[in-house]
């Protein structure tokens, strides 16, 4: 039978919020404070390996999304769906699979969601037509939710409590590299091979990573309640539609075709709250937002993420079409921000561990804020040191937020609803990356080939309201 959680004892210990102390719920009852040190290795791997490829295939995608159009004979506009696809299906399945895992165990979600997303690969590289690799393309997100939405909260079971920032810090540091090899893979993939290659190079790293994952990771205690499949459709449909209206608000469809989309959304997600009401952990876990902790660190990761595509898509237009500079050079001219996000996030995941995560937390954020001020002041021929730096100092200060604000969002829920708080640091993170490329397409629709410039502006604006609310998280008490 299920010990009760004291949550007294928790709520007295987070509400300090400075992130230093574990709360007493950071450890289910009856299991070990983490894995060894020799089985927490295999199990890291393990774990690397499949944000490692989610990351990746988002990054691979993006960039070679033209060449794709090409080779399929699709519009622009419709193989825009190879990229919206994979997001959807991310977006709209990420609660309830991270939900499922507190009740049937993260480590299988994990492994099924690793069977998935493998096989989706395979199907992906072996499509014939844009609606065979669309479909892929959504089972491949389905996979990627799986491995997405429980990876956090199989850190917190892997790793012992004092070493949570350090943990999460690695993992921000995998996400990093994913993102970081993305574009210059997809273009050596492309020079020696046909597009099906950027999918079909998941199969080998997925069958390892399938094995390792049965190997290593470890069982968590299951709850004791049901997840409701009902909500769990309102869920899915409700973020599905949300981002489709997102989307087309920023192309500026006609308000007949948008007005019905958000009406669809809001009646979906009025549903959701109504069939989740009264249920001891809620799909949309509104119980975790009643903790001011909580609430602070998904909107700080909300505002930052948007602030990161906001960035990540409007860039390049500037480089190529203002600057004049070609792909390749704007890859280049682009990685700095990722290789800098991988060297700082071990770092601030272990200063989490000694020091507020709100603290460090808004230093990155103010230091991300000044970066992209730094880029809209650029001079009108800058050279590529003179982007670089300033691409650095973005990578700092994004790579110094990451890993204080997962560990503040997990550390302010109790561990029998890791499962929920991992799903909401993926699901935050998509919502401001989906939100930021809209602001961009938004931004070219209105003020062409000058779009760029204010959406890195907005960015900045973003960047700046991610500060403030790591920072409040300090009064948090």
């Amino acid at each position: 039978m299920k010990t009760p959680v004291n949550t007294t004892t928790y709520a007295q210990d987070t509400r300090r919020g400075d992130g230093r102390h574990a709360p007493l719920e950071d450890v289910q009852d009856g299991l070990p404070d983490g894995l060894p040190e020799g089985p927490r290795a295999w199990a890291i791997l393990a774990l690397a390996l499949g944000v490692i490829m989610s990351a990746l295939d988002t990054a691979i995608a993006n960039t070679a999304l033209p060449a794709m159009a090409a080779q399929l004979h699709a519009t622009p506009a419709d193989s825009v769906w190879i990229v919206n696809a994979y997001q959807l299906a991310m977006v709209a399945t990420l609660l309830p699979v991270a939900a499922l895992g507190e009740t049937i165990g993260y480590r299988r979600i994990y492994i099924i969601g690793m069977v998935v997303f493998t096989l989706a690969s395979l199907e992906c590289a072996l499509s014939f037509s844009l609606p065979a690799l669309i479909v892929g393309r959504l089972f491949q997100g389905l996979g990627a939710a799986m491995l997405m939405g429980v990876n956090t909260a199989l850190l917190r079971t892997v790793y012992p409590a004092k070493l949570h920032g350090r943990g999460f810090g690695n993992n921000a540091m995998m996400v990093a590299i994913g993102f970081a090899l993305g574009p210059s893979l997809a273009s050596v993939i492309l020079a020696a091979a046909s597009w099906e290659w950027l999918f079909g190079i998941n199969v080998l790293p997925g069958v390892i990573a399938f094995f390792l994952a049965r190997k290593a990771l470890p069982h968590n205690k299951p709850a004791s309640h049901k997840v409701d499949l009902v909500a769990a459709l309102f869920n899915v449909g409700a973020f599905a539609m949300a981002v489709l209206a997102l989307g087309d608000a920023a192309h500026r469809v006609p308000m007949t075709k948008l007005l019905p989309e958000i009406l669809v959304a809001l009646a979906l997600f009025g549903l959701l709250l109504w069939r989740q009401k009264g249920h001891p952990a809620p799909l949309l876990p509104v119980d975790l937002f009643r903790r001011p902790l909580f609430a602070l660190s998904t909107l700080t990761s909300i505002c930052t993420f948007a602030a990161q595509a906001l960035a990540f898509v409007a860039l390049p237009f500037y480089f190529e079409s203002a600057l004049g500079r070609t792909p390749v050079e704007t890859g280049f001219l682009m990685t700095p921000w990722p290789v800098l996000v991988g060297v700082m996030a071990p770092v601030a995941g272990r200063l989490s561990d000694r020091y507020p995560p709100g603290l460090l937390g808004g230093i990155g954020l103010m230091i991300l804020s000044a970066g992209l001020l730094t880029l809209l002041r650029m001079p009108l021929a800058p050279t590529a040191v003179e982007i670089g730096w300033r691409m650095a100092l973005c990578g700092i200060g994004f790579g110094f937020f990451q890993a204080p604000n997962i560990k503040a969002i997990m550390s302010s829920a109790p561990a029998n609803r890791s499962g929920s708080a991992s799903g909401m640091v993926a699901t935050a993170r998509l919502i401001g990356q989906s939100t930021g490329a809209a602001l961009v397409a938004f931004c070219l629709t209105v003020a062409g080939q000058h779009g760029s410039w204010y959406a890195v502006a907005i960015a900045a604006a973003f960047a700046f309201v991610a500060s403030v609310a790591s920072f409040s998280r300090l009064a948090v008490a």
